[in-house]
């Protein structure tokens, strides 16, 4: 099959490598030139610009979209349909916002263009293990590209989730139970590293955790290995980002008027971490001296 793609980081490198891998002619484009020349090495075919990657693939085209969600997707998304033709196939495999997928599918749809959006997990172990696909579009613009995502997968990982916007959907759920997940296993472990006097070690915990326990997961593998490099994770910042799937994960539930604490309050936490001192925790202190004389420790 031939396949284009634009945006060549992490994820769309591991990508375009696992489709070299299983036989496909790969052309790939990215604004460092020099990333893209590096996959060369590889059988990729580089294109200098998004007009070259279009005149590079014989009609009906389909390219890759694995660029930061936003206003660099739209504008990679736009340009590229101003350059490609009826029948022509856009696949979204970045993180978008379902709702971006619906509003570009029908702008291209006045084109003759598909657009499909293609939700990714799998970050940068998808080369070697598969990245599990959640995709989302019309059954007659997936089916003919189904083979392109049945490579990228592992056995089992693809699934055509529903019309355009499902897959990123799907993707953004899936994320906001990441969150949750993650938060979980962090307040674990802190619990039991509190616990001084039985001087537990997190490594050999976490490890017997992935056999055998129902707790056991790849996440856990991964504290599984970050335990192992570092004890006590002092080469670390507490300092948590979100890239804002988890925002609108909680956003979709207030909108459904679906409850998801769990979800909420890992995204709130992620917020707490980025704060050197909570401006509301000195106001709790405050309070407490206040109403019952409770000793406050001062600015040193």
């Amino acid at each position: 099959m031939n396949i284009g793609i634009t945006g060549l980081g992490r994820m769309g490198a591991g990508m375009a490598r696992r489709w070299l891998r299983k036989g496909h002619r790969v052309i790939g484009h990215n604004r460092t030139a020099a990333v893209a020349e590096e996959i060369a090495a590889d059988g990729l075919e580089v294109a200098y610009s998004l007009e070259e990657l279009v005149a590079k693939l014989p009609a009906p085209r389909a390219v890759w979209v694995m660029l930061p969600s936003g206003k660099i997707t739209d504008d990679a998304v736009m340009h590229l349909a101003s350059l490609m033709e009826p029948g022509d196939t856009i696949i979204d495999s970045g993180n978008t916002n379902f709702n971006d997928d619906m509003r570009r599918a029908e702008t291209l749809k006045a084109k003759g263009i598909n657009y499909i959006d293609q939700g990714t997990s799998g970050g940068i172990w998808g080369l070697e293990l598969g990245f599990c696909l959640m995709v989302g579009g019309e059954a007659a613009a997936v089916k003919p590209l189904e083979q392109a995502f049945v490579d990228l997968a592992p056995e089992d990982g693809y699934l055509h989730c529903g019309p355009v916007g499902s897959g990123h959907y799907v993707k953004m759920v899936h994320n906001g139970v990441e969150y949750g997940m993650m938060q979980a296993y962090a307040e674990g472990f802190e619990i039991m590293r509190t616990r001084q006097d039985f001087n537990l070690d997190m490594h050999k915990i976490a490890a017997v955790w992935n056999h055998g326990s129902v707790v056991r997961s790849w996440l856990l593998e991964l504290a599984e290995d970050a335990f192992a490099e570092d004890p006590d994770l002092a080469s670390l910042r507490g300092y948590v980002e979100d890239s804002g799937e988890g925002r609108w994960t909680i956003q979709a539930a207030i909108d459904q008027d679906v409850p998801a604490p769990v979800i909420t309050l890992s995204l709130f936490e992620r917020f707490h971490s980025r704060r050197p001192e909570s401006f509301a925790a000195k106001v709790l202190a405050a309070m407490r001296k206040g109403f019952g004389g409770h000793a406050v420790k001062k600015v040193e």
